[in-house]
Order: structure tokens, then sequence, then C-alpha cells
């Protein structure tokens, strides 16, 4: 692991968080994307010495979506920066991780990204991000 790349935060509505961020909290927002893989819109938001993902969903399949319902707004994940997210992953299964894909994906920015299932990592859900 390299550093924590940035943490995901579920909302409901992207646009009156971002306010919220960048009025309020007086971060700056560094851009917004939608993420089809994961049926999501985002925004990254700069909180100095790491990133705040805003997450809200773009339909009632995302994953996104059942945590608001779930749990409501909050935190959803921490990502982790690592460098050969394939060889990673292999070596997390070998340590016992589950994983949620057997393959990465593509995520924001195109990063390739993986998520460690949090019944394996003791309820926190953590994404791997690979930026290299």
């Amino acid at each position: 692991m390299e550093n924590v790349d940035h943490i995901g935060i579920a909302v409901n509505n992207l646009d009156e968080r971002i306010t919220y961020y960048t009025d309020v909290l007086g971060m700056k927002l560094l851009n917004v994307e939608e993420v089809a893989s994961e049926q999501v819109r985002v925004a990254f938001i700069d909180a100095g010495n790491t990133h705040i993902e805003l997450l809200e969903p773009l339909s009632e399949e995302s994953a996104i979506h059942k945590h608001l319902e779930k749990r409501g707004e909050g935190i959803h994940h921490i990502a982790l920066q690592v460098v050969g997210i394939e060889t990673e992953m292999e070596r997390m299964k070998n340590e016992g991780a589950r994983l949620l894909s057997e393959q990465p994906k593509i995520g924001a920015g195109g990063a390739k990204v993986a998520f460690i299932h949090p019944k394996s990592s003791f309820g926190v859900l953590y994404e791997l991000v690979d930026r290299s």
C-alpha cells in the first residue's frame, strides 16, 4: 500500500454536497465525472493530504443506492493506493482477503480499482486504486 488515495462518501444529491464541501468547508472541487461501471456520478474534492470522493447513484442498481437505503449518507469506503493491482489482489487473496471481483474494474479517472469485502476487513469496505 502506498497511501490513502481517497475517502468515498455516499450522498443523495451531489450538487448540494459539492456546495457544502467547497463553500462551508472551503475545499477545492477537482472534477466531476460519471463512472459507468459503478453506475455513479462522482466528485473529487481536494482535502489537502488526501481526496474526498462524493458518490451519487445513477440508478437503483448502483451499490451506492443500496448503501444509501440501508445506511443513509456518510462514509462508504476508504481507498488505498497500490501499484500493480493484479499482483496485490492475488497476494491479498492468498492472505485470506475476500475480494468483490476477480479482476480490477475501471474506476474514476481511468484508474484500475477493486474492492475488499468488508466481512474480511472487520467491517470496512476498502478499495484498491492503481493509477499507474
